[in-house]
């Protein structure tokens, strides 16, 4: 490492306050930590709403930024020099715990309370290190850690998705929902999505999708119905009113996940149709270590590859925070890093 002691990166000092770029000290790590130089990172939902106020633990300044790729600058003991130099992609999800079932109460994600990967360095615990896969650019791996792994513990840890099954994914065009559409054809199930615009269904169509229907038609059920019939499984991050109609698209034995609720809450729900139907109304937040290596070999064995809507340098951050304002994006939105 050069004797450089500082980088740039992009800080939030404020509640609705602008990203923008400083200059810091580079990170100090520990015995078990690696510094890593990063590449490229990857806006999520998380950060809009971090910088909007409405999330929990806000701390300022912080560097945003849960997903990043790159390349392994520095590590803190001997016995993990087999890390250094090597191209590697970050799990966000820190201090998950010992449940495979549920995160402990020590876990929290890259980004907020720990700075992340909106920098030239950043630094993680060796453990969270995994090998970037081959086939995918620095920009198309640093696509993939929140979402995807979110995306993978709702449908396989937790839905338990097989082959041949049939799938609704609310909200396609948001990255978790991209990715959830990306897994679940990969995994052999049929397809099938809401969106905002008939664009967005397209390009889920053109990604494997079998049909999708407008969420903003007052009919909207009634179509997916005639279009698809019933679902096996159904992912969804929206919650709000919608989601009242859940349990009369879910097949008997159906699974319902959820993950966000950017509509609002869950509303009431019919609980015959529930019990009578044997649904199961499942939670899921990101991912243990067990989910994201397990991630990663699902995205290695298909060839997967991310869906990239737009790509900014790192000086450019605010500006592409500011994209995700009216939820035009379709896939993820990428900072790249050039370090000097």
């Amino acid at each position: 490492m050069s004797n450089v002691s500082t980088q740039k990166a992009i800080v939030l000092h404020g509640v609705k306050e602008p990203l923008v770029l400083t200059a810091m000290p580079i990170p100090s790590i520990g015995p078990d930590e690696a510094l890593v130089r990063i590449k490229a990172a990857a806006l999520n939902r998380r950060d809009w709403w971090i910088q909007q106020g409405q999330y929990a633990g806000l701390q300022f300044p912080i560097v945003l930024g849960s997903d990043g790729a790159g390349i392994v600058e520095q590590v803190g003991s001997d016995s993990h020099r087999h890390w250094e130099g090597r191209d590697v992609v970050i799990n966000p999800s820190l201090r998950w715990g010992d449940k495979e079932a549920y995160q402990g109460t020590s876990f929290h994600i890259l980004g907020l309370p720990q700075d992340g990967t909106f920098a030239e360095f950043v630094r993680v615990p060796i453990g969270n290190l995994h090998e970037k896969p081959i086939h995918l650019s620095f920009e198309e791996a640093a696509a993939l850690p929140l979402g995807g792994l979110t995306a993978y513990r709702a449908l396989f840890s937790r839905a338990a998705l097989k082959s041949g099954e049939k799938v609704l994914v609310v909200g396609a065009g948001g990255g978790v929902a991209t990715f959830a559409l990306q897994w679940a054809v990969h995994a052999g199930a049929t397809v099938y999505v809401t969106s905002s615009t008939s664009a967005k269904i397209g390009q889920a169509m053109a990604l494997g999708a079998a049909g999708g229907v407008l969420y903003t038609d007052d009919d909207w059920s009634q179509q997916l119905n005639e279009q698809a019939g019933g679902f096996d499984v159904i992912v969804d991050s929206a919650l709000g009113e919608g989601a009242a109609h859940h349990p009369d698209m879910a097949n008997p034995g159906g699974r319902i996940v959820f993950f966000g609720g950017t509509a609002g809450n869950l509303p009431a729900l019919n609980a015959r149709k529930i019990f009578w139907k044997q649904l199961s109304l499942l939670g899921t937040t990101m991912g243990s270590p067990t989910d994201f290596a397990a991630m990663l070999a699902f995205v290695n064995r298909h060839g997967a590859v991310p869906v990239i809507d737009a790509t900014y340098p790192i000086e450019e951050a605010e500006a592409a925070l500011r994209q995700m304002d009216k939820s035009t994006q379709f896939g993820k939105i990428i900072l790249t890093v050039s370090t000097t």
